[in-house]
């Protein structure tokens, strides 16, 4: 019965923080995308005309009803055949955004119902408008009101963001590969990529606590 070996893993250090290097880039942007994308969403859905919010209606009913992984495969790999051919990188950015922005849509929108409407009423009596009233008024309350369940998806983005392996990025789980591929030694490599993911949740859960204090003590 063969031991584990870890020294095995030392040579491959350097493919390994390429990984969690573009781990933390994908995250960073997919989370950026994901937070815009979704506030927008909650406010076609809530406040355009139906002829605009039903279609993007359909396409959240579509990305919550569908595997991440499938629709990394359309992004990349269908999108090329009808000319609109994105690089992987991007389309890892756009797949995960978009997924997790579907999620986010649901919780801002909650979020921005919840805010007490004699709030909006007031501002446009002083003379906002309803666009002033939402983006002074309305929005940073609901984000304020929201942080902490956005901050759960921020969590699942960055366990998530794994499924691009599958389109080449070398991303934390395809540099494993890359070492599995040369050393057939998987139990070691992708036991340091464990570990390497659960470091970097740990930096992300502190960063949303910061966040989180921050938010309590500006209410």
């Amino acid at each position: 019965m063969q031991g584990l070996d870890f020294s095995v893993v030392l040579p491959y250090l350097d493919i390994l923080w390429i990984g969690v290097w573009w781990t933390v880039v994908l995250t960073v942007s997919a989370a950026a995308l994901s937070f815009v994308m979704g506030i927008a969403f909650a406010l076609v859905v809530l406040y355009a005309p139906l002829l605009v919010a039903l279609p993007v209606r359909l396409f959240m009913w579509l990305f919550m009803g569908t595997p991440l992984l499938l629709q990394l495969f359309l992004i990349y790999f269908g999108l090329v055949q009808i000319g609109i051919d994105i690089p992987a990188l991007a389309a890892g950015i756009v797949g995960l955004g978009l997924h997790f922005a579907v999620y986010n849509a649901d919780i801002f929108r909650a979020g921005i119902v919840a805010v007490d409407p004699g709030q909006s009423e007031g501002a446009r009596s002083i003379g906002f408008s309803r666009l002033q009233t939402l983006r002074y008024i309305v929005i940073p309350q609901a984000v304020r009101n929201t942080a902490l369940p956005v901050g759960g998806n921020m969590i699942a983005l960055l366990k998530e963001s794994s499924v691009v392996s599958v389109i080449g990025i070398t991303e934390l789980v395809h540099a494993a590969q890359l070492g599995i591929s040369e050393t057939y030694r998987p139990f070691e490599f992708y036991l340091v990529a464990a570990l390497l993911y659960y470091i970097l949740n740990l930096v992300l859960e502190a960063g949303l606590r910061i966040v989180e204090k921050r938010v309590e003590a500006a209410r």
